[in-house]
């Protein structure tokens, strides 16, 4: 177990979909390990495995005193209350802007040992499990804000002491449209 460096915003692999988790090991416990005690060293509500340069389906939670992981996550909405409020990420450091998520969550998934859970999420457990699912799928927060939104999101990116211009980053728009700015479905 050990804490990793994390992965900034302007790495393909924050944009690259991760692959589903097929074995339950050893070295997806480790990865769990070094996933855990990099997010709370850093002071994060979540941490999925691409921030760390790991292209798995895999993320960690520290919500409410809550600590945990999920494997493979599949998110259920269970109606269409919605939430706004100040968003971060640990590979975007010091910023935070404000974005709507749903306010409920069911997300269903395994444990390290592959076996079958499920998180119940509302308010910043939501906020985060939907967060950390929308790593897993290559979207960044930033791109679920609307496009004044992002451009104030990019203006201070760049301003940012750990931006890398010669890495120029990709920006998505809303990865679902629109009308849909929540992932319904998934």
């Amino acid at each position: 177990m050990t804490v990793q460096p994390i992965r900034l915003f302007g790495d393909p692999v924050l944009r690259t979909p991760a692959d589903p988790v097929v074995d339950f090991d050893v070295e997806l416990r480790k990865l769990v390990a070094d996933l855990t005690d990099t997010m709370r060293e850093q002071g994060g509500a979540g941490l999925a495995a691409p921030q760390l340069g790991v292209g798995l389906r895999v993320f960690t939670f520290d919500v409410d005193d809550v600590l945990g992981h999920l494997v493979n996550p599949v998110l259920e909405f269970p109606d269409s209350e919605e939430q706004d409020g100040p968003e971060g990420c640990l590979s975007i450091p010091g910023l935070y802007f404000d974005t709507k998520r749903r306010q409920n969550v069911i997300a269903k998934g395994f444990n390290a040992y592959g076996d079958p859970m499920q998180i119940v999420g509302t308010g910043l457990m939501a906020r985060c499990v939907q967060h950390e699912t929308d790593h897993l799928d290559g979207v960044l927060f930033i791109d679920r804000l609307d496009a004044a939104g992002r451009k104030e999101a990019m203006k201070a990116i760049r301003q940012a002491e750990w931006y890398d211009a010669a890495a120029p980053p990709v920006v998505k728009v809303n990865p679902h449209g629109a009308a849909s700015p929540f992932g319904l479905g998934r």
